[in-house]
């Protein structure tokens, strides 16, 4: 409830409210002062000259009421709407975002239509943010701003990786089936030396067992040994594999492979650059002090975050990552609680592999997650749930500057070194 409060209270008898309504090419704005006076939505570009445009708009609405303070509201719209934001920043104002499933449900009620049109949407952000369902807006800045572009840089980067994989592993079945049964790792640096390599089964029955032995010895390290070169040597004298136009899926193996290991490549840079920013995060101890939480998890959640330090309360950073719970009762009926999922998604994501990191065996919270499957709580909102509790932790240690201590008793916090 005083979350709630919070955010109505930034509206006021002098607060001048502005929509805007993001788009590609132009944008949509609208101005309302608090007595209810306002504008006529207007168009203007996404460019310099139009912002100044823009900018001068405002200041003659502001000065023309008697206003002191503006505040700004804007949808989730990706990339689009990052210029604006960037000029606005620059400005006194105050930014705030809004929910797009909330200015959905309350565009039907303004002339009881669900009609959709880019000079209807800013009122719509207006009367939104006017009932106070506006989140502050945490932009990334200096080495957050560089985390929060390497993770999502770094994610699209393993995503195409894995549809290339997936594909290699496509055209591997059709000439040579077995490959898979015997280096179940394609993946892996063996897989893909061999793949690329020698990709039919007449190029590894051609090498010979000794050869072949010693070629997998040393690309392996010897983690792989000579009993499974030789299933590998005798599955290629016995391979289904197909013949026809094989010379032709052997090419596009190649391209993969080489495609592959350049993402590989990739990543590992990437990688190292979010470890250098991440040094630049003056609380990046804290996170990293819980086992379980590396510098990939760390990254990406300051990243996605902005700035831990810029909330006041874990309900707003649980919001943020559409962790926090909501059920739907009625009556007699008492229905389930599930996570709104109305946040970001990475946020998610990584929590959720972190949860899975920290509940393995000897985890800080294994026992938490044995207790909750003691209670009969299914695996996947077990998992869920810590990553809620990792969250906290997280939020935590940044607002105290301390660091985790496992086995915790009294006192499982000390200041970080």
């Amino acid at each position: 409830m005083a979350n709630k409060s919070q955010k109505v209270k930034m509206v006021n008898k002098e607060t001048m409210v502005v929509g805007l309504d993001i788009g590609k090419g132009s944008h949509y704005g609208y101005f309302r002062a608090p007595d209810g006076q306002d504008s006529i939505p207007f168009e203007f570009h996404n460019h310099r000259d139009s912002f100044n445009q823009f900018w001068q708009k405002l200041c003659r609405f502001k000065s023309n009421h008697g206003l002191k303070e503006v505040l700004i509201g804007f949808e989730s719209t990706g990339p689009y709407a990052e210029p604006i934001l960037h000029f606005l920043r620059q400005q006194p104002v105050k930014l705030v975002q809004i929910n797009p499933m909330h200015t959905k449900r309350v565009k039907e009620l303004t002339g009881n239509s669900p009609n959709k049109t880019d000079r209807k949407d800013p009122r719509v952000i207006v009367d939104v943010m006017m009932l106070g369902h506006s989140l502050t807006v945490v932009v990334p800045e200096g080495a957050s701003a560089h985390l929060r572009r390497l993770t999502q840089a770094r994610e699209r980067a393993v995503t195409d990786r894995t549809a290339m994989l997936n594909q290699l592993q496509h055209l591997l079945f059709i000439i040579f089936p077995e490959f898979l049964r015997v280096i179940k790792t394609v993946s892996s640096k063996t897989g893909l030396y061999l793949a690329g390599h020698y990709p039919t089964p007449d190029a590894i029955a051609a090498l010979g067992l000794a050869e072949l032995s010693r070629v997998i010895k040393a690309v392996s390290c010897g983690r792989i040994g000579a009993d499974r070169a030789d299933r590998l040597f005798q599955a290629a004298r016995n391979s289904v594999g197909i013949v026809e136009g094989r010379d032709s899926i052997v090419t596009e193996i190649g391209y993969l492979v080489a495609q592959i290991e350049h993402a590989n490549a990739f990543i590992v840079q990437l990688e190292g650059k979010m470890q250098q920013h991440l040094e630049r995060i003056p609380y990046s101890g804290s996170l990293l002090s819980m086992r379980g939480i590396g510098v990939i998890t760390a990254a990406g959640l300051i990243g996605e975050v902005g700035d831990f330090r810029k909330f006041s309360t874990i309900s707003e950073i649980t919001k943020l990552a559409g962790l926090d719970l909501f059920e739907v009762s009625s009556g007699k009926l008492k229905g389930q609680r599930h996570i709104s999922k109305r946040g970001r998604s990475l946020m998610r994501k990584l929590l959720y592999f972190a949860a899975i990191n920290t509940v393995r065996s000897n985890g800080v919270m294994q026992y938490s997650y044995a207790r909750m499957l003691e209670r009969g709580m299914p695996k996947m909102k077990a998992l869920v749930a810590i990553s809620r509790k990792l969250l906290a932790v997280m939020f935590a240690l940044v607002r105290d500057q301390t660091a985790y201590i496992e086995n915790y008793d009294h006192n499982c916090l000390q200041l970080a070194a």
